[in-house]
């Protein structure tokens, strides 16, 4: 799916209306937002908030379609309304719904919504200029307050659609329902704690609209990673089915090499070796049956070591390196040397990522993952520490000078590779628990060794890794761990189907 920024979407949205006709849109848009309301309406009365705009316009058109319920919608006039608005407006008031005035302040405001079980922001777009101030300031207020579900038109007014930035005060949403296309600043924090749960509503705007949009930022569609994960021949044998080298563990982190492995496995890979040093392979095999444990040997030279590795390398599709490893000089030197001699595609983490951080060189050109968190990207970046309003910015920069895709871990993970930037969209707190990151290092290795390019392997990665954890915290809604998210990968696996859906959970 493209993401659009604020302006890129106004210039699609005036084409489409050009084609397609502003009222349509707008009608569609109002089935969209009442399809979203009735799932958190309740039986009660219905609140809406609307602005002078076409926002506002949409927060009508949505009322106009929720019959059945008891409606208001607390307006500002439009002076000079759109059609698609004055539309929105008389099938409002021909279906039933009261219109009062935009409250004043926030008492009220609080009056207004005094007994509704569910309310609509219909207040302001994604051109709107922040802070917001005056009456539209006191209305979030009352809705920050009024205790029943608040639903968003587009955007949680208060946001900036282009960076993510929350600029108070700004509504904290049950729901959004964004139109036409994901703008960025939604997949992005701190304003994704702002829009709830996030639908992409398709309001029927003609595709080439958007498509004219070159947009350099995506986010993958459950379809659209279904369609990235390779399909397993009839007659495919074990190594033909992905048979990543995992060169992992240590004595004091062997289970990193272990959660590595088995993220590996259970993504599909049909072979799975596991590199080691010779003190970490007994944890290991007690651990890994169906997975083959090798040894570096502590006493061989380097060069040595490396030739090992190489044979191995030989029946292997790609190597991950790092969950795990130790930190000391001749793991750095066995890794980069290893790494300087094979073509396989690799995926780097962890303690790997120490060890390249100054030999970045040694990557370009080769098909690699990096796969820092932020505390690690300050180091491989030699810039410092990244701020989340930077992270976008230091991620391309970074790219750029190195040549080397990377995936930069986060509530809303970023992946580039020089050409689009990718946010994945299942990011998810039971993430935040020690060793899933070697759970995704895995899924990486084995996606790149069943043929995806890197860029591919990373976003198609990240984004299945989310979903796994989604589906272990609803087994177990506290204590997630690394194993619950290894072990959900197959039932995590979305349904087919999708396009043609006029209403996708974003998260």
């Amino acid at each position: 799916m493209k993401v659009l920024t604020a302006a890129q979407m106004r210039a699609a949205d005036a084409r489409a209306c050009s084609i397609a006709g502003d009222v349509p849109l707008m009608r569609a848009a109002g089935e969209r937002i009442a399809a979203i309301a009735r799932r958190n309406a309740g039986e009660g009365r219905i609140a809406a908030f609307a602005g002078p705009g076409n926002n506002g316009g949409d927060a009508f058109a949505a009322l106009a379609r929720l019959q059945g319920f008891e409606r208001e919608i607390y307006a500002e006039p439009a002076p000079h309304p759109s059609a698609a608005r004055a539309d929105a407006e008389h099938e409002a008031r021909v279906s039933g719904v009261r219109v009062l005035p935009f409250p004043n302040s926030q008492a009220e405001a609080a009056a207004a919504l005094q007994g509704c079980t569910l309310a609509i922001a219909g207040i302001v777009g994604t051109g709107a200029r922040l802070p917001l101030t005056g009456r539209y300031a006191a209305a979030i207020d009352a809705l920050n307050a009024c205790g029943v579900p608040v639903l968003a038109i587009d955007i949680p007014p208060g946001i900036d659609a282009d960076t993510g930035d929350v600029v108070e005060p700004a509504l904290r949403a049950t729901a959004t329902v964004t139109l036409g296309a994901l703008k960025l600043g939604l997949l992005l924090s701190p304003a994704r704690e702002y829009a709830g749960e996030l639908w992409l509503g398709d309001i029927g705007m003609p595709p080439e609209t958007i498509d004219e949009e070159h947009s350099a930022i995506e986010a993958l569609a459950a379809d659209e990673f279904l369609a990235l994960l390779p399909e397993r021949a009839a007659g495919a044998d074990k190594r033909s089915s992905g048979a990543p080298l995992v060169i992992a563990g240590s004595a004091q982190f062997p289970g990193a090499a272990v959660l590595c492995a088995m993220g590996a496995a259970r993504a599909g890979a049909g072979y799975v070796t596991v590199a080691t040093p010779e003190q970490a392979a007994p944890a290991l095999r007690m651990h890994l049956i169906e997975q083959v444990v090798t040894t570096i040997d502590s006493r061989a030279s380097v060069e040595a070591a490396v030739a090992d590795l190489l044979e191995i390398a030989k029946r292997s599709s790609s190597v991950a390196i790092g969950p795990g490893l130790g930190l000391d000089d001749r793991t750095g030197e066995i890794v980069r040397a290893f790494c300087a001699r094979t073509q396989l595609p690799m995926v780097i983490d962890a303690s790997g990522l120490f060890h390249f951080a100054k030999h970045l060189d040694l990557l370009r050109e080769k098909r690699v993952v990096l796969t820092p968190h932020a505390g690690e990207f300050a180091r491989l970046s030699g810039k410092g520490t990244v701020q989340e309003r930077d992270r976008i910015a230091r991620l391309r920069e970074f790219v750029d000078r190195t040549g080397v895709t990377t995936l930069l871990k986060g509530q809303a993970t970023l992946v580039y590779d020089g050409s689009t930037l990718h946010v994945n969209t299942t990011g998810s707190s039971a993430l935040a628990t020690a060793g899933t990151g070697d759970v995704l290092t895995g899924i990486i290795a084995t996606l790149l060794a069943q043929g995806l390019s890197p860029v591919d392997a990373a976003r198609a990665g990240a984004y299945w890794h989310g979903l796994a954890a989604r589906h272990a915290a609803i087994a177990r809604p506290r204590g997630v761990i690394a194993r619950d998210v290894f072990e959900s990968l197959p039932a995590s696996l979305p349904g087919g189907g999708g396009q043609g859906e006029t209403l996708t959970r974003i998260f």
